[in-house]
């Protein structure tokens, strides 16, 4: 009995932790969001957001990414695990292989760009729940409906 009542704490405890890790701040004002320097539309992004995934792919030679928005001027809210980030933002579809050399199905990514650099990222190879909900948002946003 006690057991269960144990795990029933420690679920409601996780369930609470994951709602206050998505919960958002107020988005940014209009003047935050004017007097942004977005910098030059990026010509290259693919490129750069292919130099960005080269380390964080199981296996980049032949991870399959697709771009299927954007270049757009686009902000990240301020979250708990996410500080407010401006950039010209892109949503990729990935699908790269796992450990055992299968390939895991394609998962969204929004890479934002400022500079010729990525300076956020969320969904893709390298993050969890919280983010891959963020980038579907983020790809609907920019004009791309994850499947």
């Amino acid at each position: 009995m006690l057991r269960a009542t144990l795990s029933s704490a420690t679920f409601a405890l996780c369930a609470a932790a994951l709602l206050i890790t998505a919960c958002s701040t107020a988005p940014p004002t209009k003047e935050q969001r004017e007097s942004v320097d977005y910098g030059p539309r990026p010509d290259n992004y693919e490129q750069i957001v292919r130099d960005y995934l080269r380390n964080r792919l199981t296996d980049p030679t032949t991870a399959l990414v697709e771009f299927k928005a954007g270049p757009t001027q686009l902000y990240q809210r301020d979250t708990v695990v996410r500080d407010l980030q401006f950039g010209w933002a892109v949503c990729v579809m990935i699908n790269d292989k796992n450990t055992r050399g299968a390939y895991d199905g394609y998962r969204a990514g929004v890479y934002y760009i400022r500079n010729a650099k990525v300076v956020a990222a969320n969904g893709g190879p390298d993050d969890g729940p919280i983010g891959a909900k963020y980038a579907r948002e983020q790809c609907k946003e920019l004009g791309y409906e994850v499947p």
